[in-house]
Formats: structure tokens, sequence, C-alpha cells
């Protein structure tokens, strides 16, 4: 984790400046972006990026070598106008789902769903992810298919605790 300042003004689509930045890196490296946030915490900016691959887990030396080709870039477009920490690191057992590919992928894992507002009542829905749908995530609870809007849903991750 390096603290890098920067000089440039930045914009309330940082990440997605970002993340058109590090895509090609990304590529090149054959991994795949899940995320990008950029936080404040305790006072201090963090621009994290949470990478992922098919073949094989994300390790150490993976996100290392990520990690100083994004920052070199970043030096040179100088997005982000604040000091901020810039971390690299694998999106973890209970990664996020985003892209409609990524409810492809992982059809047939366990999913939790969490809604911006109650569906039948309930806000949170766990099952296994049979697909994506005309825009539906569909998944399968005690042998009953739910379809749920994707644009209803706030986050959906793998489950592998629940």
């Amino acid at each position: 984790m390096a603290k890098i300042k920067k000089t440039a003004t930045g914009g309330k689509h940082l990440a997605e400046l970002v993340w058109r930045l590090a895509e090609p890196i990304a590529e090149k490296q054959g991994l795949e972006i899940v995320d990008i946030e950029y936080v404040k915490e305790a006072g201090e900016w963090y621009l994290r990026i949470f990478i992922d691959r098919e073949q094989a887990p994300v390790d150490h030396n993976c996100c290392q070598i990520f990690s100083e080709a994004l920052a070199e870039l970043l030096d040179e477009a100088d997005p982000i106008a604040e000091s901020y920490y810039l971390e690299v690191s694998s999106p973890g057992v209970e990664r996020p789902l985003k892209k409609d590919s990524d409810f492809i992928r992982f059809s047939g894992n366990k999913v939790k769903l969490l809604l911006y507002a109650p569906l039948d009542g309930k806000k949170e829905y766990i099952g296994d992810l049979t697909g994506l749908i005309d825009g539906n995530i569909v998944l399968s609870i005690e042998g009953k298919d739910f379809k749920i809007p994707k644009e209803s849903v706030a986050k959906a991750m793998l489950s592998v605790f629940s």
C-alpha cells in the first residue's frame, strides 16, 4: 500500500475513470476488475481496486504487479486531487457480483442479494444462482425459482457462509 500525492482535480466519476485506465492493464495480465471504490476512512482517502482471474486465485504477486503498473499510469494521468492510498486485492470469498457476465459465470453458486426495497416482504434473499434472464436474477430457494429484477438489487455477492 503506497500513499500517493496527487495534484489534479478529481470528480464524482473517479471510479469510472480509474476503471477505464486500469482495464487494459488487467486484460494484459489476464485479470478482471471486479470493483473499484474511492472512500475516505479515518481522514485518509483510499483507492481500492479488487481484481480476480478465472484460471487461479489472485495472490500477492499478482496484486503487486498490477498495482505497480496502475500506479505508474495514475501518476501520468493524475486524476485525483487528494493524497490517497492505492490498495489492490482479491475480492475475497464473498465476491461481489456486478456485471451481467458475473451472474452467468457464477451460476450454480450460492449467492446473497440485498435489495433497495422489500420484495414480497423481504430485503434479503439467499439461494442458488440459476442465472440472469431478461434483466432478472434467478435464484432457486428450497426448490422454488425466484426472479428478482437486477435494478432492485443494492448488493449481490457470493455467499459461502450463509
